[in-house]
């Protein structure tokens, strides 16, 4: 199966390292979030070049084969709202406060201040 998104297309039966592009790219940008801090889906799209692929990146690590490894409870939407997570949004937030990250409601307290986007 394949997830199309603007021109952007993740085989949903992918394992990391196994040519599959985007969704790799994803992954080894995703472990650059360090613990305690967050980012979102759209200043990893901008780290690939590829404005508007935040969906496509949501897709990735929907899909990712190896969490918590991969870090992706840590990436949120742009504005500070913790955001959808395949294991649901308590265990996303039980995990993101478990790293020291206040989160009130449904959202990333402090957020300018979490938000991390120095990726290499």
């Amino acid at each position: 199966m394949t997830f199309r998104y603007r021109g952007y297309s993740l085989k949903s039966d992918f394992r990391i390292g196994k040519g599959n592009g985007l969704a790799d790219e994803v992954y080894r940008l995703t472990l650059q979030i360090p613990e305690g801090r967050v980012s979102t889906y759209g200043a990893i799209a901008a780290a690939l070049r590829k404005e508007g692929a935040s969906r496509a990146v949501g897709k990735a690590l929907h899909l990712n084969p190896d969490s918590p490894r991969i870090p992706c409870h840590r990436v949120v939407y742009r504005d500070g709202r913790v955001g959808g997570y395949a294991k649901g949004i308590e265990m996303k937030t039980r995990l993101l406060r478990k790293e020291c990250v206040s989160v009130e409601g449904d959202r990333i307290q402090n957020f300018e201040r979490m938000l991390f986007v120095d990726f290499t």
